[in-house]
């Protein structure tokens, strides 16, 4: 396959990865350039090394070496990593993929795919994960869950104590919880049509109304 079409499909793909995906979802402008720049300059390094007879396993070793400068650079979530890795990925198909043909092109493909379901602000919306810091030192575990669900509002998943500070009197824990659901109520507000009110939980525990048009 022509070397000039699998450019021009990396570019199409890291710029539907970074401007339809990632910045619409998450708003970080610095990731977007370091994800244009780390792709292009991967596909340039690796289109110059498939010219070379140590093009295959210097170019697996230019992968790693990027990686590992740009992960300790600075902190990057789960996500970001995710993101980060798949323009690294396109780069590489889009210089390395003469030989592939279309599984270069099929493989860009099904990194956007991937990307665009997995991180699809729908999927798993109601659950989440935070630091919380209490001002109480709670060493009971049942105790600690009961807390934390009715502060947080919703189902603990799964907790980790990271810190438990007696003399100071506060815990710090790592938890995964789950929002409860809004159950919609109905009622009548004397005029004879029916109003819809949602119930939700405030971050204190206690469930709040709030009238919905």
């Amino acid at each position: 396959m022509n070397q000039l079409v699998l450019y021009a499909v990396d570019l199409v793909a890291v710029t539907i990865l970074t401007f339809a995906l990632y910045f619409p979802r998450h708003r970080r402008r610095d990731l977007v350039v370091a994800y244009l720049g780390v792709n292009v300059g991967v596909l340039a390094v690796s289109a110059t090394l498939s010219a070379s007879a140590v093009a295959a396993g210097l170019g697996l070793g230019l992968f790693g070496v990027l990686s590992i400068i740009r992960l300790r650079s600075s902190e990057l979530s789960q996500h970001e990593v995710a993101y980060y890795f798949a323009s690294l990925a396109l780069g590489l198909l889009g210089g390395l993929g003469t030989s592939t043909g279309w599984l270069g092109i099929a493989g860009s493909g099904l990194i956007l795919l991937v990307m665009a379901l997995a991180d699809h602000p729908r999927l798993f919306a109601r659950h989440h994960s935070q630091l919380v810091v209490l001002d109480r030192a709670i060493a009971d575990h049942e105790e600690l869950v009961g807390h934390l669900e009715q502060l947080l509002g919703g189902r603990v998943n799964a907790l980790s104590v990271q810190r438990l500070d007696l003399v100071n009197d506060s815990t710090w824990v790592d938890v995964r919880y789950c929002e409860a659901r809004r159950l919609p109520i109905v009622t009548d507000d004397g005029t004879g049509a029916p109003t819809t009110l949602h119930q939700g939980t405030a971050a204190h525990g206690r469930p709040e109304l709030a009238a919905a048009r």
